[in-house]
């Protein structure tokens, strides 16, 4: 049987379709007799990312975007589809970002998490924003330039003040501060002076004051062993018994005076009683008239012959004059 010219170039056109088919496929990351797991993720900006880059774990490549489009018209969002080609557990609470290179092109970078459900064909990953390097490069240069432009404004604050520095009404301020260092110095100087210096005095009294004290060390010594022998004496002395036993004798003390003063007892009465006392008093007195009149009477009293009859005259009522003086 033999094949027309037209069946082989219809052939060869089949052919040669279905091999660019399959060649645009496996550019884009699309497997035709194996069997992929797709996942989605939602960017609010890709960053020049474009179909059949790659998708990364741990800087592996699991997969490829295999489409890209907007959420809506309003472009809130943009839906990346990637094509897993390689069979892993990829975590629920993973999440994925935008790496953008610099040399490289843009991959998605995908971060493992902890859980233990996996995501499934079909699903939607978690997505982060990821600063891009002109950003990070932006937001650290920033403050570099704050800072510089605050020390420019310092040197030309500076530039100010030296400026002034050669006006002829300062040099003569200038030149009186460098006479004043000069004298300050010199003073500094001769008291520093290794032998006539007040320093080198001071120091040289401060020695003699140590050396004396050396010299004193065993004064010193046997002062401060009388005083712990003391306090060890003044330790071991009881004085709280001390203390007490004074305290109970005050209070007795303070008892038997109360007695006193009160109308209870001999004492009391004897102190405090009027009628005692002018008691007391009369007897006195009685004994004196008594003893006035055995002196001036005495033969009534003591009848001996030596003295003659006996005495009739009348007994005294009232001490004598001179012994009544005396007794009062």
């Amino acid at each position: 049987m033999k094949i027309s010219n037209e069946t082989k170039i219809g052939a060869l056109t089949a052919v040669s379709v279905t091999l660019l088919i399959l060649g645009f496929n496996f550019l884009k990351g699309k497997s035709s007799f194996s069997h992929t797991k797709k996942i989605y993720a939602i960017f609010k900006s890709v960053e020049g990312m474009e179909v059949s880059n790659a998708a990364l774990i741990n800087g592996l490549s699991v997969g490829n975007v295999s489409d890209i489009h907007e959420t809506d018209k309003d472009v809130n969002g943009i839906l990346v589809e990637i094509t897993l080609k390689k069979d892993i557990h990829i975590p629920k609470n993973s999440y994925a970002t935008v790496s953008p290179g610099l040399i490289t092109s843009t991959a998605i970078i995908i971060n493992k998490g902890d859980a233990q459900e996996y995501l499934h064909d079909g699903d939607t990953i978690a997505t982060r924003e990821r600063p891009g390097l002109i950003t990070q490069v932006q937001d650290n240069i920033n403050p570099i330039v704050t800072k510089l432009s605050g020390t420019l404004t310092s040197l030309d604050s500076l530039v100010e003040v030296v400026g002034t520095l050669f006006d002829p009404r300062t040099k003569n301020n200038f030149a009186s501060i460098f006479t004043h260092i000069a004298a300050s110095s010199a003073s500094l100087e001769s008291m520093l002076n290794a032998q006539t210096g007040a320093l080198a005095k001071s120091l040289k009294n401060l020695d003699t004051f140590t050396g004396g004290l050396a010299a004193s060390k065993d004064q010193i010594t046997r002062t401060v062993d009388n005083l712990q022998k003391a306090s060890a004496q003044l330790a071991n002395s009881r004085i709280e018994e001390t203390v007490a036993t004074l305290q109970t004798t005050i209070g007795e003390l303070k008892t038997t005076l109360d007695k006193v003063n009160s109308n209870n007892g001999s004492l009391g009465l004897l102190l405090n009683d009027k009628k005692l006392y002018q008691n007391l008093e009369a007897t006195s007195r009685s004994l004196n008239v008594l003893l006035d009149d055995f002196r001036v009477h005495p033969k009534r009293y003591v009848n001996i012959s030596i003295f003659g009859k006996k005495d009739k005259n009348g007994y005294l009522t009232s001490p004598l004059a001179d012994s009544s003086s005396k007794n009062r």
